[in-house]
């Protein structure tokens, strides 16, 4: 796994730093969620219900395939030397753009906007994330996501 020091981590930004593989949603992960999160919406849950929509079927929640970062993320590995451990420290933008209909794939893609050093060990990273639905034009998601990392 490849690490950038204060001078490399430079020729990184501005770039794209990966796109993971696809993910299949399922209409079990999309219950389990809808489970998980007390979001039992039948435009999700029910397949019968939602067949009568404009979608056709269920489709997933907008925050479960925003979750989906966490899973994607190891395919963009942006790590400074010595880094201790990583933090997810938010959003600065969240849209979603497009609805994911439950059997669609989806993926991450990745590039590094930004990469400041905040003092005493600390790396603020702001990656522009999109999340692609497979076959489509227009992304699930699009997110400006920031994260924390700690370096000795």
């Amino acid at each position: 796994m490849r690490t950038f020091s204060e001078e490399t981590i430079k020729d990184a930004v501005g770039t794209e730093v990966g796109v993971s593989d696809w993910v299949t949603i399922t209409q079990d992960m999309v219950n389990q969620f809808a489970a998980l999160t007390g979001d039992p919406v039948e435009i999700h849950t029910n397949v019968e219900l939602a067949k009568q929509t404009p979608f056709g079927g269920t489709i997933a929640h907008g925050l479960l395939s925003l979750s989906m970062l966490g899973g994607f993320a190891p395919a963009a590995p942006v790590l400074m030397e010595g880094i201790t451990m990583g933090l997810n420290y938010g959003f600065n933008k969240v849209r979603f753009v497009a609805p994911v209909k439950t059997g669609s794939r989806l993926r991450g893609r990745f590039f590094l906007r930004d990469m400041q050093n905040q003092g005493g060990g600390k790396w603020l990273s702001t990656m522009d994330v999109t999340i692609e639905i497979e076959g489509e034009d227009k992304p699930a998601v699009v997110a400006e996501w920031l994260g924390m990392q700690f370096v000795r």
